[in-house]
């Protein structure tokens, strides 16, 4: 018995010294549960779930899985490296139809594909007993490693200002899978392939760094950091049909030239797969085929010893079609990857630079409990001046502010100005400046956008300011100069410009420098962009911009938080209207001043309040300190999660809901009446995002709360009385 169990253990012995490092640590990792993860039961978007991320290998040890809960991505090991399947848990869909490569690169004008699989017969599906008949590509990258560690933070941040989210980096893991050329091509050359899984979310992000350790430079001409064949989202059998992408959110960080999230993406590419010969459209044009990748370039020479990091691409998984369900994912997505975003001060929009005048204005603040001064446009800041004289003149009044509690700041115009032809953009088309996105712009590799940048770190260093104010960040232009310093020419123009933004925008997040910013920047570090309004239209008439703002609000927060957005009050004359148009003399226009303070503070949103001041008379500044001391009781919530009840027509009610199922105000719902008579209503309050479940305590303004069942679908019904042109607010608990 002694030496058969001897045997058996050199048995043992023999089979692990066998195994490769690569198997072996496969072999350690704990198999897939084999029922469902009972930590994941409840709805994610109520906060009641425990979906912490792990990796497991399966039962017969050939796989290794990426799961939390909601998503799952799982992947062939041996004898090949491919993704299989990439599942949503909530709703049992699976998203994959076949497997593609973790990754395509172009190095000095060659494509190479890194992992994969050969031998598909079949792209409409894939069985699991499949994936043993197909063979390894011996063409591609090979997996030879993989490491796993909790989620590091992309750059710095603290928050050192009020914001409904503290937590960084986010909270799950990272598992990195590394490549290599089979034979003698590509030698020290490596490619990594990283992923992160966040936890309570379906969420995953995936991006690609080649490690050149090889005795030459390399070129990457362009890569693929993603390409999944998902299924279909339609099946139209027509050529000339509609073909919607497939229902699944996909975003990077190599966004700009836009303030929403659709119109700043430009690396999410759905197109045809041809090699789909068994869809139903005749043509193959179904767009089932996932590309992440640079629309241009980025043509990046990455000399021995360095390295090539892509974008970081972002894919969140939807559980439904319903719009508000959609864009409550879309918002916790941004809070958890980007947390700074919840930071969202009340600030004033200075149009002076007059020492006495800003010191004025700073007073005001603090009296009121605004949080932050901007120096506006039209105001006589001018942060590129980095003289002595300057920059003392800011520091002492950045020291007055801070003394009083006040953070202060500028604005910067970057774009729509032309420079100089040695430093404005080239078109490519051309071979001339002009034709940019914002016609006019300066090249940010030009010798100016690089002093250009510099300038602005140099004057927000030695001043203290803690707040930018950057009008047209890059937006996207495409440089075809081959002199300027930044960029090498129009191929790597792009992705030159946006890095440059990109780390200059993680420079001041490292250092708490708050962020406005007319464009997507989000991921790299800004907080706020505009709502989404048309200039002109604070030059209307008064009341007309007062409903037209909510309308911008109501629309402006499908995608984006309440923080994440300002919108506009003209206290002054903006682009024009004259005294129809403004708030000034202040006192002159209370209505109209207090519906803009309601409606901001009660959206959430806050307002480039554009002035000399805040108040001119003793009721104006009562006025404006009740209005901001309301917001402040009601803060958290206020900067909840946002359900659009009605939209504002002019033609009846209006209301949004803010909800927290774990704050002590569950709800808050604002509801405004734009007629010019009283009405009485009664609105049915969508609760189920609030997360009670059968009985809530509603209240109007500050009286005693009453208790309401809860109807099946999660509603209550409620009556109120609102004045013309008048609003009110419930408090649900």
């Amino acid at each position: 018995m002694k030496i058969i169990w001897v045997c058996f253990l050199l048995c043992c012995a023999e089979n692990i010294a066998a195994q490769t490092p690569l198997q072996q640590k496969q072999d350690a990792l704990p198999f897939y549960p084999s029922v469902e993860n009972p930590a994941a039961k409840g709805d994610w978007l109520l906060g009641n779930t425990h979906a912490t991320t792990q990796i497991y290998k399966s039962a017969n040890g050939k796989d290794l899985i990426i799961s939390n809960g909601l998503i799952s991505r799982q992947f062939r090991m041996q004898p090949y490296m491919a993704c299989f399947g990439f599942s949503n848990l909530v709703t049992g869909k699976e998203m994959l139809r076949a497997i593609e490569p973790e990754a395509v690169i172009t190095i000095n004008n060659k494509s190479y594909r890194v992992g994969g699989a050969q031998g598909q017969f079949e792209r409409g599906y894939v069985q699991y007993d499949w994936l043993d008949r197909f063979t390894t590509d011996d063409q591609a990258f090979q997996l030879v490693d993989f490491s796993i560690r909790d989620i590091q933070s992309r750059f710095p941040w603290k928050p050192v200002r009020w914001s409904t989210q503290k937590s960084w980096p986010p909270k799950g893991k990272e598992i990195d899978f590394t490549f290599r050329m089979p034979g003698n091509e590509l030698q020290g050359v490596t490619a990594e392939v990283c992923y992160e899984m966040y936890d309570n979310i379906p969420l995953l992000s995936k991006w690609l760094i080649v490690h050149n350790r090889s005795h030459e430079a390399i070129r990457i001409d362009g890569f693929e950091s993603e390409k999944l064949a998902m299924v279909e989202e339609s099946s139209g059998v027509n050529s000339d049909g509609y073909f919607p992408a497939p229902h699944i959110c996909i975003e990077s960080d190599y966004a700009f030239g836009g303030g929403t999230a659709a119109d700043a993406n430009h690396t999410t590419f759905w197109l045809p797969d041809t090699s789909y010969t068994s869809q139903v459209n005749y043509t193959l044009q179904s767009r089932c085929l996932l590309e992440s990748k640079p629309p241009v370039g980025p043509d990046a020479l990455v000399s021995s010893g360095e390295d090539f990091e892509s974008f970081h691409t972002y894919e969140l998984m939807y559980d439904g079609y319903d719009r508000e369900r959609c864009g409550l994912a879309e918002r916790k997505m941004y809070r958890q990857i980007a947390p700074w975003v919840t930071e969202n001060p009340i600030f004033l929009h200075l149009t002076t630079t007059d020492p006495e005048k800003v010191k004025s204005a700073i007073d005001q603040c603090a009296d009121v409990g605004f949080e932050m001064l901007i120096l506006s446009f039209g105001s006589g800041l001018n942060m590129e001046d980095t003289s002595v004289a300057n920059i003392e003149k800011f520091k002492r009044l950045a020291d007055y502010a801070h003394s009083k509690g006040i953070e202060i700041g500028g604005y910067s115009l970057f774009s729509s100005r032309s420079i100089d032809p040695a430093d404005d953009v080239i078109n490519p088309k051309t071979g001339k400046p002009g034709g940019a996105i914002f016609g006019d712009a300066a090249c940010l590799g030009s010798r100016w956008g690089l002093a250009y940048l510099q300038k602005l770190k140099t004057f927000i260093g030695k001043t203290g300011f803690n707040v930018l104010e950057n009008d047209g960040p890059y937006p996207g232009d495409l440089c075809a100069s081959t002199t300027h310093p930044g960029h090498a020419g129009v191929d790597d123009s792009q992705w030159k410009q946006w890095w440059l933004e990109a780390s200059f925008y993680r420079w001041l997040r490292e250092r708490n420098i708050y962020l406005n910013a007319p464009d997507w920047y989000f991921l790299n570090g800004s907080s706020k962009t505009g709502i989404g309004y048309r200039e002109d239209n604070w030059s209307l008439p008064r009341e007309r911009q007062i409903i037209l703002g909510r309308q911008n609000i109501y629309d402006g927060t499908w995608d984006k938080t309440p923080s994440m957005g300002w919108t506009f009050v003209p206290l002054t004359q903006y682009h024009g209207g004259g005294s129809a148009a403004t708030i000034e003399p202040l006192h002159e226009h209370l209505d109209a001043y207090e519906a803009h303070l309601a409606q901001n503070f009660g959206s959430g949103v806050q307002a480039c309040y554009r002035g000399p001041r805040l108040f001119d008379t003793p009721a104006t500044e009562a006025l404006v300190k009740r209005e901001v001391a309301w917001y402040k009781k009601y803060r958290h919530i206020m900067n909840a999660d946002m359900i659009h009840i009605r939209r504002p027509d002019g033609r009846d009610y209006d209301a949004v809901m803010h909800v927290d199922p774990r704050g002590k105000e569950k709800g808050l719902v604002m509801i405004y009446n734009p007629l010019d008579i009283s009405i009485s209503r009664r609105i049915v309050l969508p609760l189920y995002y609030t997360g009670l479940t059968t009985v809530a305590r509603i209240r109007e303004k500050e009286n005693a709360l009453k208790s309401y069942p809860l109807n099946r679908d999660y509603s209550v019904a409620f009556d109120v009385k609102i004045a013309a042109h008048d609003y009110t607010w419930l408090v649900i608990e």
